[in-house]
């Protein structure tokens, strides 16, 4: 019997585990290896399919993730605390789930992500919709605050509900949580993920201002991020500025505009081209033409600035960023401070300067 184990299995530990648990369960009269599913998944699944009600209950968990707390999947489940912990109690008998704690401070665990594939398997995916939207909203409603929330669980459930705009919000807020943390690897794929979503969405549904707006924010995001992991002169940086650029001209907003603008004008400084930097901070200065002193306005006057500076005709650069600095006012308030003294010459090639001025 132990060759014969070890020949269907092929020594896959779990698959091992697995077998001789069923062999055991089925005892001397229940037919002996060729009783045995041929695959692990259908062996998983014949376990699940033994386990009666707390079979529902594996599933819910499984759609929340490989580990759950109490209080979630009670929330989630919607079921009484007395049935939801007998469940849960057979799911950890039977080796599905380990467990830590005492319900309702209790967190458990599937014991192989392959045993929650197969739980997550087993559910229609109608059902599957259900409870993923179930969970994202769960989710939201404990975390009122974004900054203590864990946005891409939310987005990732919302993406699996199907409920595409609180998706693209939600990976939206993942990116920016990311760049917050410098966690540029992270940004570039939550805030890509929202974008193809985005532009999904604009292809078979009508969109307003708001939404326009949102997807410009979006694209710069994106631009922020792959600015400081790849670099501002890389092809894909450029070309997710231009992007942005081509979104924000068409919404008003000009912060929007002046950071896709301020994208592209660092590429061309990088790269030298005198030709399409001159270019932009014209249009930046055209934009603030005839408007109060302004955050906005000092970035722009120190692009131009440095623009001048850069071309060599220094009296013209003294004069943009003089208009950048007097601008300055130490009675303002601590963000429009932040964005002036940015303006003023500070530029880091991580972003940051990016997210002051915004």
């Amino acid at each position: 019997m132990v060759e014969d184990v070890a020949a269907r299995t092929g020594g896959v530990p779990l698959f091992v585990e697995e077998v001789t648990r069923l062999l055991l369960d089925l005892g001397e009269g229940g037919g002996g290896i060729q009783a045995i599913p041929p695959t692990l998944q259908q062996s998983l699944m014949a376990r699940l399919d033994r386990l009666g009600a707390a079979r529902e209950v594996a599933q819910i968990g499984s759609v929340i993730g490989r580990g759950f707390s109490y209080g979630l999947i009670r929330d989630v489940a919607g079921t009484e605390d007395a049935a939801l912990q007998t469940a849960l109690e057979k799911l950890a008998e039977a080796d599905i789930v380990l467990v830590q704690g005492l319900p309702p401070e209790s967190d458990y665990r599937f014991k192989h992500a392959l045993i929650q594939d197969a739980a997550y398997e087993n559910l229609l995916k109608s059902r599957r919709q259900v409870l993923h939207r179930r969970a994202a909203e769960v989710l939201r409603d404990r975390f009122a605050d974004t900054a203590s929330a864990e946005p891409e669980a939310l987005a990732y459930h919302f993406t699996q509900a199907g409920m595409t705009d609180a998706a693209i919000e939600w990976w939206g807020k993942a990116g920016d949580q990311a760049l917050r943390r410098s966690a540029f690897q992270e940004a570039i794929s939550h805030l890509g993920k929202a974008i193809e979503m985005a532009d999904k969405s604009a292809d078979t549904t009508p969109q307003t201002t708001k939404p326009e707006v949102a997807r410009a924010k979006l694209q710069t995001n994106f631009g922020i991020a792959l600015l400081a992991a790849r670099g501002d002169s890389a092809p894909e940086t450029t070309a997710a500025f231009a992007r942005a650029e081509e979104l924000a001209a068409a919404v008003d907003d000009q912060m929007e505009r002046l950071s896709a603008n301020y994208g592209l004008w660092t590429g061309y400084l990088s790269r030298g081209e005198v030709g399409p930097l001159r270019a932009i901070a014209e249009v930046v200065l055209r934009d603030i033409e005839g408007k109060p002193p302004s955050p906005e306005a000092a970035v722009a006057h120190r692009l131009a600035g440095t623009t001048e500076w850069y071309l060599g005709n220094f009296e013209l650069a003294r004069a943009h960023l003089e208009q950048a600095l007097a601008m300055f006012d130490p009675r303002a308030s601590d963000t429009e401070k932040s964005a002036l003294q940015r303006a003023a010459g500070l530029r880091s090639s991580s972003g940051r300067s990016w997210r002051a001025a915004r």
